[in-house]
């Protein structure tokens, strides 16, 4: 016996409870369900679906994006912000946020020991936190040289970490950097080259 094909998109309204029509169970090849809301998906548990939300979580909600290329030096052995990096302002307490930032030049000179250090901090009103607290560590020395024989490395410094500030308040993410000894300097963006900074938001819920 042959049937003919039914169009189940026309002359229903309402769900599928308001029209009082049976679900197609998950065995049948439906999804049990009798209504759903917005931005809800099907989440399979063996023979078990389920709507859920959790679509959201893992989502970028908003990126920020700076790029600074003054030139920093210094002579000191505290460390110092090299400039002023990237702010956020998360939306939810359960937002994590990922930072990426990628260092202008570094220049380190004039000393056969002179090294740099460097730090990832975050920056909640007064309040500062160090989340990486050695991105380098007296690097860039020269342990063959000898005296004060002129010497000046250059390289680039790149660092990635995921964030939990759990706050609504900005968020402002910035790299320290100090030198091993003060007889001479470390500086950064050197050359007017820039240090780009990318601050993401990522639903936690």
């Amino acid at each position: 016996m042959a049937f003919a094909t039914i169009d189940v998109t026309k002359g229903i309204t309402g769900t599928i409870a308001e029209a009082n029509l049976p679900t197609i169970p998950v065995t049948k090849g439906g999804t049990g369900l009798t209504a759903g809301t917005t931005g809800q998906f099907l989440k399979f548990t063996g023979s078990t679906t389920l709507a859920s939300n959790a679509v959201s979580a893992g989502k970028v909600l908003q990126v920020v994006n700076a790029v600074q290329s003054s030139e920093y030096t210094r002579t000191a052995t505290s460390l110092g912000a090299s400039s002023t990096g990237v702010t956020i302002t998360p939306s939810a307490t359960s937002s994590k946020v990922l930072i990426q930032i990628h260092c202008g030049q570094i220049e380190i000179g004039n000393d056969s020991t002179q090294g740099i250090d460097m730090k990832l901090t975050r920056s909640i009103g007064a309040s500062d936190t160090d989340l990486v607290s050695q991105i380098q560590n007296d690097g860039g020395v020269f342990t063959n040289q000898s005296g004060s024989v002129y010497r000046t490395f250059t390289g680039h410094a790149s660092v990635s970490y995921l964030d939990s500030p759990n706050t609504t308040s900005a968020c402002q993410y910035r790299i320290y950097v100090g030198c091993k000894n003060t007889t001479t300097y470390i500086g950064v963006q050197m050359h007017s080259t820039s240090s780009t900074f990318t601050a993401m938001e990522i639903d936690g819920s």
